[in-house]
């Protein structure tokens, strides 16, 4: 069971994480102005944009977008971002007839109503997570597909093919 003491540490620990978060993207903006960016070739090369003005008002205008994206669903909630159950008011005494999970999470929802053993369902949730690292690697292996997919013939093996039919299929059934 978690305390009070425990709850307020983690309560400040979310409110000082952004504004430590803020800092360190301010000091890597700085340092960046500074310094200048390098490339992972490590020659250098008289092509470069500067990161003042040019960079430094399109990361303005960037955030700005994003502020007022953020400003606008906050304030007044214009984006339809939620499900609308998410709207209904709390009943904290009743429970709810019908819980709907975000569509994302529909395939795996499935999974778990499928399996009737909790243990043997989350199994299955995770297994499924583990075929899409095993699916990366699969294309990591040879050479000639990453030579393919660099220049731009999409040539999908099989096992991708039906991890994408069953993921979209299990998002039906969900």
């Amino acid at each position: 069971l978690v305390s009070d003491p425990t709850l307020k540490r983690f309560f400040v620990l979310h409110f000082t994480f952004p504004f430590i978060a803020l800092c360190i993207v301010f000091i890597h903006i700085f340092f960046l102005h500074l310094q200048g960016s390098t490339n992972p070739l490590g020659y250098d090369t008289a092509l470069k944009i500067p990161f003042y003005p040019n960079l430094l008002s399109l990361d303005i205008k960037g955030f700005n977008n994003v502020l007022v994206l953020f400003l606008s669903q906050s304030l007044f909630g214009i984006l339809p971002l939620s499900h609308p159950d998410n709207a209904i008011t709390v009943d904290r005494y009743a429970t709810p007839l019908h819980i709907v999970p975000e569509w994302y999470f529909l395939p795996f929802y499935a999974m778990l109503k499928t399996i009737p053993n909790k243990t043997a369902g989350l199994l299955v949730m995770l297994a499924s997570l583990q075929i899409l690292f095993l699916l990366a690697e699969q294309r990591n292996l040879t050479t000639l597909i990453q030579f393919k997919f660099a220049f731009g013939a999409r040539e999908y093996s099989v096992p991708t093919i039906w991890f994408i039919c069953s993921f979209y299929a299990l998002l039906w059934i969900g």
